[in-house]
């Protein structure tokens, strides 16, 4: 059944939450079945909850997968297993239900429409996390989508296509005290608040540069007529660039150069500063040594004069009883 505008809207507005369990989980079933340098991806079963606008992704499981390398369409999952593994889990957390699927991507492929509709066997509207495991991710690592059927503007049929969904990363208690003695373990005992903030702000950077190149090759992609046009994806872009500051308006520029300058400003201060500290250490580190010089050469020169006057007094004792030898002998 085609999905209609006031769905499409629905759908859209949809939120998945994914919980650092499942994120963990997945890179320990990637880790241990595939490893970092295959390509090969995994898949794995997405249990929670699912209330219609938010979908909270609290646990998973693996599932057996096996994929042909050079024929994407031929791929085998056992669903048998699925059954199984299902039965034992609502035993163990009746809450949690089959919400979706995931696999390690990291991009779409040509069978997961396919594979979405044997998930469909066990939950109908089945959300599927793409979860990027490589070790150069920046940003979120977390793509959601949810199938559905597209109508061609032109009347042709329909075509069923994924729709991008938000997805967050969100943590309850417990799991935001395990993530923190994790970091605790991971991170180095000397690093500091300052260089911590700033490889946050260059991994944030490098997150937007990532996604504003997907923005560049999907706008070329539909310029050559590789992709067609989505409408609601232009608007999300046109709504973006909308929020840009207008850079040409005089009080604006006035107003970044103002507070740019102020910025350098004190980062010119703290140089200088920093520069008349260091020379100042250099000069008192200068006078200590020549300090220390002088006493160690007036403690050399007073123990020379000290070796100088006992030899002299010994040579003199000596010549005195040499005399009064002499005297007895005559």
């Amino acid at each position: 059944m085609p999905t209609t505008s006031t769905e499409l809207v629905a759908l859209a507005s949809t939120t998945v939450v994914v919980h650092p369990l499942v994120l963990l989980s997945v890179a320990d079933h990637h880790a241990r079945s595939v490893g970092q340098s295959s390509n090969k991806r995994v898949v794995g079963l997405l249990l929670g909850q699912d209330n219609g606008k938010i979908v909270n992704v609290a646990n998973s499981f693996a599932v057996p997968f096996e994929e042909d390398d050079k024929d994407s369409k031929t791929w085998f999952l056992d669903h048998d297993y699925i059954e199984s593994m299902w039965a034992m889990f609502k035993k163990v957390n009746a809450r949690e239900r089959m919400i979706g699927w995931y696999h390690t991507g990291p991009k779409l492929r040509a069978s997961d429409l396919e594979i979405n509709e044997l998930f469909k066997r066990f939950v109908p509207r089945p959300v599927m996390v793409i979860v990027d495991v490589r070790e150069n991710t920046v940003g979120i690592p977390t793509d959601a989508y949810v199938a559905v059927e597209e109508i061609k503007d032109d009347g042709t049929e329909t075509q069923k296509t994924f729709l991008h969904v938000p997805s967050v990363i969100e943590a309850e208690e417990a799991e935001e005290i395990g993530v923190e003695h994790l970091l605790r373990d991971i991170k180095h005992s000397t690093t500091t608040t300052l260089s911590t903030r700033v490889s946050e702000q260059l991994a944030s950077l490098r997150g937007l540069q990532s996604r504003i190149l997907e923005i560049r090759d999907y706008l070329r992609s539909v310029a050559r007529g590789d992709l067609p046009i989505n409408h609601q994806i232009i608007y999300h872009l046109q709504d973006a660039l909308n929020l840009l500051p207008d850079l040409e308006d005089p009080t604006k520029t006035k107003a970044f150069t103002t507070d740019t300058n102020d910025q350098l400003l004190v980062v010119y201060l703290s140089s200088l500063l920093r520069s008349v500290i260091a020379l100042h250490a250099l000069v008192d580190n200068k006078a200590e040594n020549g300090k220390a010089e002088l006493d160690s050469e007036e403690k050399k020169s007073g123990e020379e004069d000290k070796a100088k006057s006992s030899t002299a007094k010994a040579e003199g004792g000596k010549n005195g009883k040499d005399a009064q030898a002499k005297e007895n002998d005559k």
